[in-house]
Formats: structure tokens, C-alpha cells, sequence
């Protein structure tokens, strides 16, 4: 079953009754809705009087919901999470923990494999969008090939930044001339920002639901950082988020100039498109499934690597 996203950008009343997420608004006059709690997979909090009862917060997580607030930017800032996400946790936590280097090293190899490899596809997906031949468009992006055969063990050549390099350079270049990812850039990288916050947040949950720890990563380990697993384990994911943000640009006439003054505003339409990026349909070992769903397989599928049962992670592809 698809768990649904609920996004709450107005004042409303937050509480629960019956199993159900009762939403009652200041204005008496708007009819109470209600939502089934199983059903929820994602609640994003983005407005100043929200009131919200700790019967609803304990409920959310007794159902391993991620629930996740925003600043005062309106971008999401925190994320919680049930403690408790698996049955057999303290065992499935031992595994982890005891994960040998090489292993870490190996599943990172496959990890940054399946991103290059998705990234390399949606160049080639996007070029041909534009009436660019296909056979035309492999040949332009056979370097990315090149750089995902070559990945090693734990990736000492950093074959991942110089994929991400070329990508970035080439994903926006229809709209943005010299285009720089980073957290701080011109737009749209508010919007990658906030939905890669979406994903990093259905990652933990499916981590936590899996018996996992997101603190414990198999390649970031900045102490700083508690959600290195998560980070980890999304990286073959982001370019679904990028298409998400190319589409949006597109849909929106988004053009760059040299002065910066045509931005793209977070507007609660374009905040609707990314945080649909939970139900995008994507191909994971053969079959399509919902983003969230395969989100569970890949991290039920990293724990059985963790327990020595496979020697392979489960990764989404882009067609």
C-alpha cells in the first residue's frame, strides 16, 4: 500500500481519535477531516500555529511515520523518528555495528555504482526530451560510463565526485548556464534542498523500519551528523528528486540570468510536485513499485548484507 504524505502549511488543530488523524481548523465553519493513521508514511509541519497533541505525535510514531518540521524559511529542519522501529532491533543493531571495512567498502562501491549509473541515465533521458538522437546522446555521456565500471571498493579514486561534476554541469544546462550545486546557490537549488529533506527523511524511516540505526553510516561519518546511513543510502535515489526539479524548471519557464533576478519561489505548488516524490513509480529488480516502497527493500535488503545473507543492496534504476 502507497503511505501518503500530508503536508500542513496553514493553522489547523492536530489530534487523533479512533486510530484516526483528526484535522480541525480555528475557522469553524471548515468541516473537520479525518485520515486513517496506517496510512500515513510522511507529516511535514510548515506553518507557525499548528497545535498538536502528544497523543498525535505518539500515535504518528507508533506507526513509523517520519514526522518532519520546517524553519522559519518554510524549509524542513528536523526530522523525528519512532526509537523503536523493528521488533528485533538490539539484534539487527549488532550486525551493523559489526560490520567489517571491507564490507562497508564493498556496499559503498554498489552504492556509488547505482548513482552514477541513474545519473548517467537521466542525462540521457533529459538530452533525448529535447529531440537529441539517443544514439547521439550514449556517445556524449560515455564518460559516465567509463567512471561507474571503474568504481572500486570504497571508491578511493572519488569517481563520484567526478560524475557529480560533469552531471551537474550538464543536468540544468538548458536553464542555467554554469549552473553550482551547492546548499547556498541561485535557485533551483532551494528546491533540490527540499527535496532531498524529503527523501533523507523516507530513507530514516525505512532504516528505523528495517532495525537499522541511521547514525551508523557505511561511508559519511562526520560526528556531526546524525543521519550518515540515510545519507548514504539515498545517494542512488537523488536523481529522481533532480528530474522532479528539472520538470519543474521546465513546466515553469525557468531561465537563469546573469543578474539572478528570475527565481524560483517555493511556492505551495511546486512544494506540492516535490512532495509527491514519495509515489514516483521506479523499477527496483524488475518491477515497479512506488519510491517509498522501494525505499523498503533497498534498506530491508542492506540489513540482509549486514547479516551476511547477500552481498548486494537494492537499488532503484532509471529507464
Amino acid at each position: 500500500m502507497i503511505k501518503r504524505t500530508l503536508y500542513f502549511g496553514n493553522d489547523a488543530y492536530l489530534n487523533t481519535k479512533n486510530q484516526q488523524l483528526v484535522i480541525s481548523y480555528p475557522d469553524k465553519e471548515k468541516e473537520k477531516i479525518t485520515v486513517p493513521i496506517e496510512d500515513i508514511g510522511v507529516v511535514v509541519l510548515d506553518a507557525y500555529r499548528l497545535t498538536i497533541s502528544q497523543n498525535f505525535i505518539s500515535r504518528l510514531l507508533d506507526n513509523n511515520v517520519a514526522l518532519i518540521t520546517c524553519d522559519n524559511r518554510r524549509m524542513p529542519q528536523g526530522l523525528m523518528l519512532n526509537l523503536e522501529g523493528n521488533t528485533l532491533q538490539q539484534e539487527r543493531f549488532k550486525f551493523q555495528v559489526d560490520a567489517s571495512l571491507p564490507l562497508k567498502k564493498f556496499l559503498w562501491q554498489h552504492t556509488i555504482k547505482a548513482k552514477i549509473a541513474n545519473q548517467r541515465v537521466l542525462l540521457i533521458k533529459l538530452s533525448v526530451s529535447q529531440r537529441h538522437t539517443e544514439f547521439a546522446t550514449m556517445q556524449k555521456y560515455e564518460n559516465m560510463q567509463y567512471w561507474e565500471n571503474s568504481v572500486r571498493s570504497g571508491d578511493p579514486d572519488n569517481y563520484e565526485a567526478r560524475a557529480a561534476a560533469f552531471y551537474w554541469k550538464n543536468i540544468f544546462s538548458e536553464f542555467i548556464p554554469n549552473f553550482v550545486r551547492g546548499r547556498h546557490e541561485a535557485d533551483p537549488n532551494n528546491l533540490l534542498n527540499y527535496g532531498y529533506a524529503i527523501l533523507r527523511a523516507i530513507t530514516a524511516r525505512s532504516l528505523v523500519a528495517s532495525g537499522l540505526m541511521p547514525t551508523f553510516g557505511i561511508h559519511h561519518h562526520n560526528k556531526y551528523n546524525a543521519y550518515a546511513l540515510a545519507d548514504d543510502i539515498m545517494e542512488p535515489y537523488r536523481p529522481y528528486v533532480d528530474e522532479v526539479v528539472y520538470n519543474t524548471c521546465k513546466n515553469n519557464d525557468f531561465k537563469q540570468t546573469e543578474t539572478f533576478d528570475n527565481e524560483l519561489e517555493l511556492t505551495t505548488e511546486i512544494k506540492a510536485e516535490l512532495l509527491k516524490i514519495p509515489a514516483i513509480d521506479v523499477i527496483i529488480d524488475g518491477e515497479k513499485s512506488p519510491l517509498m516502497n522501494a525505499m523498503q527493500r533497498t534498506t530491508a535488503s542492506l540489513f540482509q548484507c549486514f547479516a551476511g545473507n547477500s552481498r548486494k543492496i537494492l537499488y532503484p534504476l532509471i529507464k
